[in-house]
């Protein structure tokens, strides 16, 4: 309003100014109470403007006295809830921090100081109690929040973790189950309901429940697709393991994970095993073909192999190498052109072969597989080499897989489940046996101990010529190669220093 009335004065003074320069100022005259002014037009307007500018002031103060009371209420109700807020966000940093008796402090005080969000309040009070571990304070915290609907989710959730703290299981999962049925999206709730029907091998009712929540958009149609297809080969391999074995059923099952995902190696060697079981093993050809172009793993070859039991070594080895090929560049493929040419029964190809491993890292599994080789090719010194090499050699996950009968992925129930968990949110394979460090079918092959009479020491003790040089790196060079050698010398990469320094006998 004061703005107002500048605006007003400035432009009665601009019209003052322009009655003065017309040269004619004009008259004015008062007459009140008995008082008569007389003065100028322009003075008289210039009169009014300061009087109105006066009055408009003196209201403006008038008003701000009359207002000071509501406004100082104003100004303490924003300071409230200013260290309100404050004392809210201090509240949380300790709950998260753990200082459960300061958290709990600080939500007494926000208690008294704010008034507008009793919702934050609330949680606070629960939060402190938690990190304080007084789990009857946040249960009654948590049960209060119930009565708020916009809080129910929450509480749900605070009352589950409060469950859980004290090992309450079964009031946890039902505190799960009434959030799941009451919000249509609480991934947390049915993370928990999967994890409780997956521990307790209830594939079922875990593919049901996947099902809920790819309608309820919890999870994407990707992760819901691989946890069906681990689901159903889990419950494939309980039918196939059990006392009442229902191998039909089981069949199916897995056949439908295989077709869903074909990558999901345990659910193809599942359906290869119940068909080779049943004499139809050639049906599963094509699954096997599917992963290998997919994803090769060392139990897809043993499953392609156990095939057919009516073939001679070489027609098996034709086959072998077929499927290698589909293939060539993985891998697995090279590991099994090594593997084919042994059962050929042609070391030389079977060199040739492992040729193309020379980059790989030293493994148990490629340490034995190395020493078959070079036992195939009565180079019986370095193959002792390769299994002395292999015993400090790391396992391999996917050989692991496999147990020492030859099984593929003959998993408990718990394994199952954290497979089924691993495969749906990473697609990827996990490897309890290799975690537990179990036994799997033989890394190093059996090989007799002594050298043969042909290795370089006992030939030259025989003989009296010179020993040959050992280097520091244990490197013999071709001093190691057995007499009548020379045209098969070992080539470089893998076969090059594999004598060791071992002791004739």
């Amino acid at each position: 309003m004061i703005r107002i009335a500048l605006a007003l004065f400035v432009v009665s003074l601009l019209i003052v100014v322009a009655i003065s320069l017309q040269g004619d100022p004009g008259a004015a005259s008062l007459t009140w109470l008995g008082w008569q002014v007389n003065t100028t037009a322009a003075a008289a307007v210039l009169l009014i403007g300061l009087l109105a500018l006066a009055a408009t002031i003196f209201w403006r103060v008038l008003v701000w006295i009359l207002e000071s009371p509501t406004r100082a209420a104003r100004a303490r109700a924003e300071s409230r809830r200013r260290q309100g807020r404050e004392t809210l966000t201090r509240g949380f940093l300790a709950a998260a921090a753990g200082d459960g008796a300061e958290a709990r402090r600080l939500a007494g005080k926000a208690a008294e100081l704010d008034d507008e969000t009793p919702q934050l309040v609330r949680i606070l009070a629960a939060q402190a109690a938690e990190a304080g571990a007084d789990h009857a304070a946040a249960r009654a915290a948590y049960d209060a929040m119930l009565g708020f609907p916009d809080m129910r989710l929450a509480a749900r959730r605070g009352l589950m973790q409060t469950a859980l703290a004290q090992g309450d299981k079964p009031g946890a999962l039902n505190h799960a189950a009434a959030a799941y049925d009451l919000a249509v999206t609480a991934p947390w709730a049915w993370r928990a309901l999967l994890e409780a029907r997956l521990e307790a091998a209830d594939w079922s009712g875990a593919l049901a429940l996947t099902q809920s929540a790819v309608e309820r958009r919890i999870v994407s149609p990707l992760i819901a697709d691989r946890a069906r297809a681990a689901l159903q080969a889990a419950s494939a391999a309980g039918l196939e393991a059990g006392a009442g074995k229902a191998p039909e059923r089981a069949l199916e099952l897995a056949q439908a994970a295989a077709r869903a995902r074909p990558d999901f190696t345990p659910a193809v060697v599942i359906v290869a095993r119940l068909l080779a079981a049943d004499g139809r093993g050639p049906r599963a050809a094509p699954l096997i073909e599917a992963a290998w172009k997919t994803r090769p793993h060392p139990a897809l070859w043993l499953a392609w192999r156990d095939l057919r039991t009516d073939e001679t070594p070489r027609e098996r080895a034709a086959r072998l190498a077929a499927l290698a090929a589909l293939n060539p560049q993985a891998r697995e493929s090279r590991i099994l052109s090594v593997e084919q040419a042994l059962v050929a029964g042609d070391p030389d190809a079977a060199r040739a072969a492992a040729a193309h491993l020379e980059d790989e890292a030293t493994t148990q599994r490629l340490a034995g597989l190395m020493a078959r080789v070079a036992f195939a090719a009565d180079r019986r010194d370095e193959a002792r080499a390769w299994i002395a090499r292999g015993v400090e050699a790391p396992r391999e996950a996917e050989w692991s897989d496999i147990d020492p009968h030859g099984r593929a992925f003959a998993y408990g129930a718990e394994d199952w489940a954290r497979l089924v968990l691993a495969y749906a949110e990473t697609g990827e394979l996990i490897h309890p046996r290799h975690e537990r460090r179990e036994a799997t079918l033989n890394d190093l092959p059996q090989i007799p101990a002594a050298y043969d009479d042909s290795a370089p020491f006992i030939s030259a003790a025989v003989t009296g010529d010179p020993f040959p040089p050992i280097t520091d790196d244990g490197d013999f060079g071709d001093a190691l190669q057995p007499a009548g050698a020379e045209a098969r010398a070992a080539p470089h990469g893998l076969f090059r220093g594999l004598g060791g320094r071992g002791k004739g006998r």
